[in-house]
């Protein structure tokens, strides 16, 4: 799979990290139910879990750490679904067709902080849908 790379793309492609991080060195089958089972699990159990800590909170921090883990969970959310989208392989080999994937698993690492700062990637995934 060689071909373009991420330059001149958005900073952050939202479904492009998510096929990137499903396909990984190999794109073995194992490798993608996983990262899909992760980012479902992610998108569902990270909010409820800072909901919790939200609720149950008797002072500003745990309060704030309930918070901060509802915004970065909810940004497995657009990850989840374009993971459930391309959970086929024909699907993931079509979105990396013209991907030069060595290169890209380079990059990867560095975009994955992204995922970290609250609503950033439901923000961008959400503006990148509406755009295509």
């Amino acid at each position: 799979m060689r071909g373009q790379s991420h330059a001149g793309r958005a900073l952050l492609d939202v479904r492009r990290l998510a096929a990137i991080d499903m396909y990984g060195r190999h794109g073995s089958t194992r490798r993608r139910r996983l990262i899909l089972a992760e980012f479902v699990l992610a998108a569902i159990d990270v909010p409820l879990l800072g909901l919790a800590m939200f609720l149950a909170a008797s002072s500003a921090l745990p309060a704030l750490l309930g918070a901060y883990l509802i915004g970065v969970g909810l940004n497995y959310v657009p990850l989840a679904l374009h993971a459930i989208s391309m959970s086929r392989a024909s699907r993931l080999d079509a979105e990396l067709a013209d991907v030069d994937v060595p290169a890209e698993l380079k990059q990867h690492a560095a975009r994955q902080p992204f995922i970290g700062i609250p609503m950033l990637v439901l923000v961008l995934g959400t503006a990148q849908v509406a755009v295509r």
